[in-house]
């Protein structure tokens, strides 16, 4: 089950959170990852549009803000993103929220792809027990995303107790943050934000989360469920 800090479960279940502490210096100048697949893979549950400027522009906007924030403060240098991340809630908030919009955004990328996939029989049988089935959980998924009031995220995560939970998140917290109301390591997770999913759907966030699902990488969260309870 988990051990240790969520911060430490964070940095071995993600390669992409290995990745960002590898780009870290006295400066702790933090990149844009690039898209593991082409702007418009994810179509239609995702628009080249929206991906285009969901990446090229807000996620940039987040790094270059935090890489600012940490510049100007010489006790955040040499930090790696889940260690602030883990003490967001100490920090001032343009490092809680564009610490957390480079972590979420991170994540999101590498959870989705065009070939979408089924979850391991692992992963399968703790949906099973937390939801009832896949299509529960689904649904509840959904549930969680569309009541989110104004922007934020919604997380299927693996909580202390090694078991399987879903909640939300404003803004750009996640479960991984010391202010996280419900904490756990994150396996799977869904921007809410308008500009995520705007163009297509306009205002009509269900159709979004429902729409989502086809481009879901399953081996990809599989593989932070197996790591999470490793």
């Amino acid at each position: 089950m988990l051990a240790g800090s969520l911060a430490t479960v964070a940095a071995v279940a993600f390669p992409f959170v290995a990745n960002t502490q590898q780009e870290t210096n006295s400066m702790s100048t933090f990149t844009l990852p690039p898209l593991p697949y082409a702007y418009d893979a994810l179509q239609p549950a995702i628009d080249k549009e929206t991906m285009t400027f969901h990446h090229d522009k807000h996620h940039q906007a987040y790094v270059t803000a935090l890489n600012g924030a940490v510049e100007a403060d010489p006790a955040l240098q040499g930090k790696s993103l889940e260690e602030l991340v883990a003490v967001a809630g100490t920090l001032a908030p343009v490092v809680r929220n564009n610490g957390g919009g480079h972590w979420n955004h991170s994540f999101f990328w590498e959870i989705m792809g065009p070939d979408g996939g089924e979850p391991s029989a692992e992963l399968t049988s703790a949906i099973n027990e937390a939801f009832g089935s896949l299509d529960e959980m689904k649904a509840k998924f959904k549930e969680a995303g569309t009541k989110q009031f104004g922007s934020g995220w919604v997380w299927l995560i693996v909580g202390a107790d090694g078991k399987l939970a879903i909640t939300s998140t404003p803004n750009q917290d996640n479960p991984l943050m010391d202010v996280a109301g419900t904490k756990g390591t994150p396996i799977l997770g869904n921007d809410v934000w308008e500009h995520a999913y705007y163009l297509t759907y306009q205002n009509r966030r269900a159709d979004y989360l429902e729409g989502w699902w086809p481009v879901v990488n399953w081996t990809k969260v599989s593989e932070h469920f197996a790591n999470a309870n490793a």
